[in-house]
């Protein structure tokens, strides 16, 4: 997998914090510094740390399903970029809080939208990826795209949110389709 493609893949997984990220910019009237950081750390972190978990419990089985990783790698990416896309038409994710910005609130949230992230890395196991160079770009990708969020949700409200999450989808599919393309095309 090459340096672009996980950059791809880095952008595609940050669309969903990315999403959340406007929304909590849109959460307050004015926003300080750290506001604006807060989600960044969060996000990064645990957009990291899921592909580490996922490569980790995939090296355990990567072996015995060797012969179908180009099939499991599509139907993952499939599957996550399929939900995004999906949920980029869902109109009740709009967050609701005393603060938004508290301990608690987004410890979920980065849960949330870094689930996708440990499929990602039983796909890089399958591809032998080395993790912590993928989890740092992963990590740093989705850090500066979660402060971009803040601000442009602060600046621009809810216009774009939806869009990006179709876009991270979307990119996520190509991915997918693509590993599927390139192991028919090696096979032969």
């Amino acid at each position: 997998m090459s340096f672009l493609e996980i950059i791809l893949i880095a952008v595609g997984l940050s669309m969903d914090a990315f999403a959340v990220s406007i929304t909590l910019g849109l959460s307050a009237d004015k926003l300080k510094t750290k506001e604006y950081i807060i989600p960044g750390i969060y996000f990064g972190f645990f957009q990291a740390l899921m592909p580490f978990i996922g490569y980790y419990t995939g090296t355990l089985f990567t072996d015995k399903i060797d012969s179908l990783e180009h099939w499991v790698a599509f139907v993952l990416l499939g599957f996550i970029g399929g939900k995004m896309i999906k949920d980029s038409f869902s109109k009740d994710d709009e967050i609701k809080s005393d603060n938004p910005f508290g301990i608690a609130k987004m410890l979920l949230l980065a849960i949330a939208t870094s689930i996708d992230a440990l499929a990602v890395g039983i796909t890089f196991a399958f591809f032998k990826i080395n993790i912590f160079y993928a989890i740092i770009i992963i990590g740093l990708t989705t850090f500066f795209i979660s402060i971009g969020g803040v601000i442009a949700g602060h600046i621009f409200g809810a216009k774009y949110k939806s869009k990006a999450e179709f876009f991270g989808g979307v990119v996520l599919v190509m991915l997918g389709v693509k590993i599927l393309i390139e192991h028919f095309i090696n096979a032969k």
